[in-house]
């Protein structure tokens, strides 16, 4: 079983985040740049990381106009990164020009595509929050309504809360990989995720990789906290 933990490096520069991938490396899958690190540290932190060999997810969840969605990812693409995310409520169109471009930019380089993952519903979001928005205040119909327009883009791989996940498994295409955030292992104070399950939880409805921040990240000793999940993943 190949291992499913990317841990997010949501640290504020470079050094901490090289830091922290070196210490956890043996124990994770692949490691998530967002936007916090990505905004002070650029592209090459993409590049350092891969040159380490490690897998990259790239979270900074584009959402514009079709054209400029599918610019973003092609130069995404340039950078060799394994999967990155874009937002499903920018449309159908928007979503077919991403995964059009990650495809077309990848073959020349003989590369495979990275995996395009469309964000569904925030993990931070609930009835309310989409109520304030002006969307159907339930989460659950808008990630499935979601989900499925990201099927008819061609997008092989979604970003859901854990507890959509087995609902999303009964309707979507079983190749569709699920990645998911809100991941805690219940030693945490509380957060803005509210949408949350334990790792092997997440993994038993259905999820194919697990982002795990702050229970890693956070922790005194993070390769052991990474170690820690790693084995509670195994069998009972």
């Amino acid at each position: 079983m190949r291992n499913p933990i990317i841990v997010a490096l949501d640290v504020a520069d470079a050094e901490a985040a090289l830091a922290l991938a070196r210490t956890v490396a043996p124990a994770v899958g692949a490691f998530k740049i967002g936007k916090e690190l990505f905004t002070s540290a650029g592209p090459d932190i993409v590049r350092r990381i891969r040159e380490m060999g490690a897998a990259v997810f790239l979270d900074l969840k584009f959402h514009d106009i079709p054209n400029t969605v599918a610019r973003a990812v092609a130069a995404a693409t340039r950078l060799d990164v394994q999967m990155l995310t874009i937002h499903t409520s920018g449309g159908l169109e928007m979503m077919r020009a991403a995964e059009d471009a990650a495809q077309a930019t990848a073959r020349p380089a003989g590369r495979e595509a990275p995996l395009v993952l469309g964000v569904t519903v925030l993990t931070s979001l609930d009835s309310n929050t989409l109520a304030e928005v002006g969307w159907e205040p339930n989460v659950g119909r808008q990630v499935e309504r979601l989900a499925a327009l990201a099927v008819r883009a061609g997008l092989r791989g979604l970003v859901c809360s854990p507890l959509e996940i087995a609902a999303l498994r009964q309707t979507l295409p079983a190749a569709m990989q699920l990645v998911t955030p809100g991941i805690r292992t219940g030693a945490e104070k509380a957060d803005d995720q509210r949408r949350t399950l334990s790792p092997r939880e997440a993994l038993e409805a259905g999820a194919s990789w697990l982002v795990i921040g702050r229970p890693i990240y956070a922790a005194a000793d993070p390769r052991a906290a990474a170690e820690r999940i790693l084995a509670s993943l195994g069998p009972a």
